[in-house]
């Protein structure tokens, strides 16, 4: 027989995290029976949160900002690359003065902790963070994108951007009972959507089968989630929804300190060999970082677990530019959170972008739709444009709301003829500010509507984010309509330096969903797909190696 071992499943090895002291008050010691007790109060915690989730608004890891350098500084970079690149060090310059924030969708609020068994709090501790959250929510200009069912089919915004996801779990570990962990994060839609299960069997456990596996599942990435990715691989689990978790976290490089070998204990462990090779892979594709090139990915994570013998789940996770996490700590010195770079000026090359502008075709959006659409299809795909003049902003809800209004009977909207449509919708605009952050949303989800919208007369041009469907193309080509594509992620750089005017146009009552006009200089866009059927990322999405079968998402 064999001797009982016991091993945890994610052995992490010590924090190397610097961390900023927020508050000294609400915390303190006891002792009792001998042992050393924290105790946390109440405000502790929602004081945390609060100053969590302003700062993972605003603020980016030091890493992930050299990443955005590096980019700059690769000659081998594509112009394309840079240009996105430079983009979001810019972003993150505003978002740093902690008025807009980096992202308009400012996400579902994530909190998982780790609470040592020495650790005493009034109870209720999901209820204090859920406040200080709710804080932040209220107070900061962020967006409510939170939706509660009230029937099976009707929603409504809950207006606090509650509820937030909170898990609290034991820590009984040495060194650790007495301490208090957290790991924060902000989750927008478009890179929780690239979320995505496979359920496998040991017949992927070849390199020439996951090679092939990887080849076809990671192109259908796309870009809607703004890429350069962190991206994370979790190959087994002893379940299909740990696998998911630990995909999340390790995107979040949560999981970093991790063996780097397995063992008969069953523990993961990082393959380091593995990462570079998918992130070479991940070069090669043509993708980049949204507009052709070779930085579709910051960095991979790989991370292999044990499994059931009949069983083999893959999740796939990503973190997009909106790199929103930090750690904190509650320990008997204070309450602490991650120190994030509040500098991040010095990221930013010495030398001026003024080449980056020789290709550029500019495009005047107050002319003639037909006028418009002349000049631009005279452009191949990939042309970098900028546009200035009025559009239209509609997403969701308004294209629902425009689609029922044809399906009546009723015209075209005139506004939908006149102008371009944007798919967004901005946070709240600060005082003394134009616009709230208002980057483009993912353009997939209106691909539905586009044949029948252009057939009576509207959407023509299309500006949003991500790589949409053949169905569009298809549209496109026989109704003489574009697509452009919007650099996802610097949201908070178009409202400050590209946005100039917002007015509620229609359907007020749907909130940031409604239809707005707004006035655009300088609006930076890729032409992605044109009236003769053409489709920047149709090519970039091909794989490129044999597919062998093994299996379907769930």
């Amino acid at each position: 027989m064999a001797d009982f071992r016991y091993q945890e499943m994610l052995p992490l090895g010590p924090d190397q995290t610097e961390y900023r002291l927020v508050t000294e008050a609400g915390v303190s010691s006891t002792t009792v029976d001998g042992r050393t007790i924290l105790r946390v109060e109440p405000q502790a915690l929602r004081t945390l949160a609060f100053e969590a989730i302003h700062d993972i608004q605003h603020l980016l890891r030091p890493g992930h900002l050299a990443q955005l350098r590096r980019i700059l500084d690769d000659p081998e970079a594509s112009g394309n690359d840079r240009f996105v690149a430079l983009d979001l060090l810019k972003n993150a310059n505003i978002a740093a003065g902690g008025v807009l924030p980096m992202c308009q969708d400012t996400g579902t609020a994530i909190v998982s902790a780790k609470k040592g068994q020495y650790v005493w709090t009034e109870g209720e501790d999901e209820e204090h963070l859920s406040h200080g959250i709710f804080d932040a929510y209220q107070q900061l200009n962020l967006r409510y994108s939170q939706m509660a069912p009230i029937s099976m089919f009707e929603e409504r915004n809950t207006g606090t951007n509650l509820p937030a996801q909170i898990e609290i779990y034991a820590n009984t570990h040495a060194g650790h009972q007495a301490q208090y962990d957290f790991l924060f994060m902000a989750k927008g839609g478009g890179s929780a959507n690239k979320s995505y299960l496979y359920q496998q069997t040991a017949a992927l456990l070849n390199p020439a089968s996951f090679r092939a596996f990887l080849d076809e599942s990671l192109r259908s990435l796309g870009t809607a989630a703004c890429p350069p990715y962190h991206l994370a691989v979790v190959v087994g689990g002893t379940s299909a929804e740990y696998a998911l978790k630990v995909a999340k976290y390790a995107s979040a490089r949560y999981l970093d300190s991790l063996p780097v070998h397995g063992s008969m204990d069953g523990h993961g462990f990082r393959d380091l060999q593995m990462e570079q090779e998918i992130w070479q892979m991940t070069q090669e594709f043509g993708i980049g970082a949204q507009f052709g090139g070779k930085y579709f990915c910051h960095d991979v994570r790989v991370i292999r677990l044990p499994r059931h013998g009949a069983s083999c789940p893959v999740a796939i996770a990503v973190s997009c530019s909106a790199d929103r996490q930090a750690l904190a700590r509650i320990t008997a010195e204070g309450v602490f959170l991650e120190q994030l770079e509040r500098d991040p000026a010095q990221y930013l090359p010495e030398v001026t972008d003024e080449h980056l502008d020789d290709e550029v075709v500019r495009i005047d959006l107050d002319r003639p739709m037909d006028d418009i659409r002349r000049q631009l299809s005279a452009l191949p795909v990939r042309t970098r444009v900028s546009l200035t003049g009025s559009m239209i902003v509609a997403r969701d809800l308004a294209h629902a709301r425009i689609k029922e209004m044809l399906d009546r009977g009723e015209p075209m909207p005139q506004y939908l003829r006149d102008h371009a449509v944007y798919y967004a919708g901005p946070a709240k605009t600060p005082q003394g500010y134009a616009s709230g952050s208002f980057g483009p949303t993912t353009a997939g989800r209106m691909d539905g509507y586009v044949d029948q919208f252009q057939q009576a007369g509207g959407s023509f041009v299309m500006l949003a984010k991500g790589n949409r469907s053949k169905a569009v193309t298809d549209a496109c080509q026989a109704n003489g309509g574009f697509y452009l594509g919007s650099i996802g992620g610097p949201a908070a750089r178009l409202a400050q330096d590209n946005i100039t005017k917002v007015e509620v146009l229609d359907f007020a009552e749907l909130g940031m969903e409604a239809v707005w006009r707004i006035e655009v200089v300088d609006f930076p866009a890729f032409v992605v797909v044109d009236d003769k059927g053409n489709d920047f990322f149709a090519e970039t999405m091909k794989p490129t190696i044999t597919r062998i079968p093994v299996g379907k998402p769930s």
